[in-house]
C-alpha cells in the first residue's frame, strides 16, 4: 500500500535555492580524465565491497553479513549537497508542520519574508564549502517520507563517498591508492553496519531530533524573528558549543553528519528537557564516531600493508593546516566534531578492553543501551550499569 503524500507547508529556508546555491558554489575539485574518473570510481566500489567483511569480522556483528536493503554510492562535490539539502527538508519537514499548526500566524510571517532566502544561500554556501571537505557520509534518513511522501532512497539508507576528495587526500599524502580507499571504506561501511546491526537506531534518532527542533521551535519568545537562526543552528550542527569549539583540535572529514556550524544550538536552547535531548543526541553520535574510528585502526598491515603510514601522514596534515583554514573549521565547529571522534573511541576502547567486543555489542540491541554523555566521558559507568541491568 502506498503512503499517502504528506501535507507540506511553507519552510523556513528555500530549500531549492539552497541546493542551486551549494552546486554553483562547490569547488571544482582535481581533474579527471574518463579513464581515471572511472578507474577512482571503480576502485572505491571494490574498496566499499572487501572492507565489509573486514568490518564483519572486527565488529562480530552478524548485520554485516547482508546488506542488501542499503546501497553505496560513488559521488561528486554538488551531488553531495543535494544529498543533504535533501536529507535536511525531509527531516525537518514534519517539525515545521508541528510549528505552524501551533503557531500558524506567527509562523506565516516568519516563513513570508527574504529571511528564508538569506537563510537558504547560508545553508547552500556552508554545504559548498563542505562538500571539498568530506571523504563519505552514511546517510540513513533518506528512506523517510519525503514531501510527496516517496523515501529519497532505500529502507537502508545509503552511504555516500565523495570521489574527487578521497582521490584529493590521497594525492596530497601521497599514499597508496587501494590501502587509502580501503583504509577510508572501513570507517564508512561501520556506520552502515550500525544502522544494520539497531535498526530502530534510525527512528530513535529521528524522534529526538523531531522533539528538539519541534520544542526550539515552540518556545521561542518571538518565533519570526529567531526561527531563521534556529534553521541555521539546525543546519550547520549540534557541534557548535563555544567552549567545545575552542577545545577542539584537529579535522572531521569522516563520518556520519560532516555538518558545519557557526552557531551552537545550545545558545538557542533554554529548556532542561532539550538540553538533556541535545546531550543525548551527541553522546550517541560520539559512539558512533568512535567506534567506526576503533574499526578502522584495528587493521593491520596484513589488510592495509601501508595503514601505519596513512594514520601518521593523515594525522600530521590535520596538525599542519594554515591558520586561516584552522579559523574557518573553528568557526564551522569541525574541530568540535574531531572531539566527539575522540571521546567515542576511548569510551570504546575502554569497554572493549574491559567486556570484550561481544561485551561491548549489546549496545546495539535497544535504546535504552545507549551511554549517556556523562557515560561516554566515563566508560566505568555504562560497564557498571549494563552489569547491573543485564
Amino acid at each position: 500500500m502506498e503512503s499517502a503524500p504528506r501535507q507540506t507547508v511553507p519552510s523556513p529556508v528555500n530549500w531549492d535555492l539552497a541546493a542551486a546555491t551549494a552546486a554553483r558554489l562547490c569547488a571544482a575539485g582535481p581533474r579527471f580524465t574518463r579513464h581515471q574518473a572511472e578507474r577512482e570510481a571503480n576502485g572505491l566500489r571494490r574498496a566499499a565491497e572487501v572492507s565489509v567483511d573486514h568490518v564483519h569480522r572486527i565488529t562480530r556483528l552478524d548485520a554485516a553479513k547482508d546488506l542488501r536493503d542499503s546501497e553505496v554510492l560513488v559521488v561528486d562535490r554538488p551531488t553531495w549537497t543535494k544529498a543533504n539539502v535533501q536529507a535536511f527538508s525531509t527531516l525537518l519537514g514534519p517539525a515545521f508542520e508541528h510549528v505552524q499548526s501551533i503557531r500558524p500566524d506567527e509562523y506565516a510571517r516568519a516563513t513570508s519574508g527574504l529571511g528564508t532566502v538569506a537563510t537558504a544561500m547560508e545553508a547552500g554556501a556552508l554545504l559548498a564549502f563542505l562538500s571539498s571537505k568530506v571523504l563519505g557520509q552514511y546517510e540513513p534518513f533518506c528512506a523517510l517520507p519525503g514531501p510527496d511522501g516517496t523515501p529519497a532512497g532505500p529502507e537502508g539508507g545509503r552511504l555516500l563517498l565523495v570521489a574527487p576528495n578521497i582521490a584529493e587526500v590521497r594525492v596530497e599524502l601521497n599514499v597508496d591508492p587501494e590501502d587509502f580507499r580501503l583504509w577510508v571504506c572501513l570507517h564508512e561501511q561501520t556506520h552502515r553496519v550500525q544502522f544494520a546491526a539497531a535498526p530502530w537506531l534510525r527512528e530513535h534518532l529521528q524522534s529526538n531530533i523531531m522533539a528538539l527542533v519541534a520544542g526550539m521551535f515552540e518556545k521561542a519568545d518571538t518565533l519570526p524573528e529567531r526561527l531563521s537562526a534556529r534553521v541555521r543552528a539546525l543546519v550547520q550542527g549540534p557541534e557548535a558549543d563555544p567552549a567545545s569549539v575552542e577545545r577542539g583540535q584537529g579535522s572531521a572529514e569522516l563520518g556520519t553528519d560532516e555538518h558545519p556550524a557557526s552557531m551552537g544550538l545550545l545558545e538557542l536552547i533554554q529548556d532542561p528537557e532539550d538540553k538533556k535531548r541535545l546531550a543525548h543526541l551527541n553522546a550517541v553520535m560520539s559512539l558512533l564516531e568512535g567506534h567506526a574510528n576503533v574499526v578502522m585502526d584495528a587493521i593491520d598491515s596484513s589488510v592495509v600493508p601501508t595503514v601505519k603510514t596513512i594514520r601518521q601522514r593523515f594525522d600530521h596534515r590535520g596538525a599542519t593546516r594554515s591558520s586561516l583554514d584552522r579559523w574557518i573549521r573553528r568557526f564551522m565547529g569541525m574541530d568540535a566534531k574531531m572531539r566527539q571522534y575522540r571521546e567515542g573511541q576511548r569510551f570504546v576502547k575502554h569497554v572493549v578492553r574491559e567486556l570484550g567486543m561481544d561485551g561491548f555489542n549489546v549496545v546495539w540491541e535497544a535504546a535504552e543501551n545507549l551511554p549517556g554523555e556523562q557515560e561516554i566521558q566515563h566508560p566505568e559507568q555504562w560497564i557498571q550499569r549494563i552489569r547491573e541491568t543485564g
